[in-house]
């Protein structure tokens, strides 16, 4: 739990992202009342003097597990402030239900009926929820992915909260290593002071490795391959980071890799099932002795 929990201050960056890009600026809408009419009514209207605050909840669709967090903001006006976080997680990854996908939907109804308890009735039709799926989906073959995100998606749509069809993705290794960046420069304060050093990051995922920092010389950014430089602005500041993913040397998929290797008819299938260090490193320590 304390590895998902982690995660969670990961997910911190996606969902300012999600909400500086995907909910201040295409949601101006909320979903159709009972008589199929949708109110046009700008964000901020959503605030309302009993509540205060938005919200928006992200499912973070990992490799080992599915997540949800259900963010409440408070803005100012220079930045959004992270008020309140409630965090559920749940197990096996959605990639665990490519060969039945219906089987993936008891456990995400579990989650919506988290956030629904976290989010005020009066704000669910105003509370966007996305879900970003990460190298857990993308080393499946396209059409198993597409089959688990299509029914995601039609949960969402039956979910009274806020959804479209591409609230429910899979994010590329580029957009998850940049997402970590921005999570862990935002909580040391470097994102949106000038005076406070930004610093990088190795995020160690279940199916992918992560590194994402920002060269502090031109020269560095000029020899580093230019598919891999990234620039955005956030609180009014140009950011150039470098990112790159290494899709399968993550954790979980290295040690499938060293366990299904050439001798893979020799290790038993319950070492494969393993999650922590401690199990991995007294499997490998049985197997050792066995030799």
């Amino acid at each position: 739990m304390r590895r998902s929990r982690l995660a969670g201050l990961f997910l911190v960056g996606g969902c300012l992202i999600v909400y500086l890009l995907f909910v201040k600026h295409h949601y101006s809408t909320s979903k159709p009342d009972s008589h199929g009419h949708s109110t046009h009514t700008p964000l901020q209207s959503h605030r309302t003097k009993q509540d205060g605050y938005q919200y928006g909840i992200m499912f973070d669709a990992g490799s080992t597990g599915t997540r949800v967090h259900i963010f409440r903001f408070q803005m100012d006006n220079k930045e959004p402030k992270l008020d309140h976080e409630t965090f559920r997680a749940i197990e096996p990854g959605l990639s665990a239900y490519a060969d039945d996908p219906q089987q993936c939907s008891a456990g995400l109804v579990e989650l919506l009926n988290v956030a629904q308890s976290s989010v005020p009735r009066s704000m669910w039709t105003r509370t966007p929820v996305v879900l970003k799926a990460t190298a857990g989906l993308r080393l499946l073959p396209g059409q198993k992915a597409d089959q688990l995100l299509d029914k995601v998606r039609m949960l969402f749509h039956e979910s009274p909260f806020l959804s479209r069809d591409d609230s429910v993705s899979i994010m590329d290794g580029t957009d998850e290593g940049i997402s970590a960046w921005i999570t862990i420069n935002f909580l040391t304060g470097g994102l949106h002071s000038n005076g406070i050093p930004t610093v990088g990051m190795l995020d160690l995922g279940g199916g992918s490795t992560q590194i994402t920092f920002s060269p502090r010389d031109e020269k560095t950014i000029q020899d580093l391959p230019v598919d891999s430089i990234r620039s955005f602005q956030m609180f009014n500041n140009t950011h150039t980071v470098y990112t790159h993913s290494y899709l399968g040397l993550g954790l979980m998929s290295a040690r499938l890799a060293i366990l299904e290797g050439p001798s893979s008819t020799t290790v038993p299938r319950t070492y494969l099932t393993y999650t922590h260090d401690s199990g991995f490193s007294a499997g490998l320590s049985s197997l050792c002795a066995s030799d």
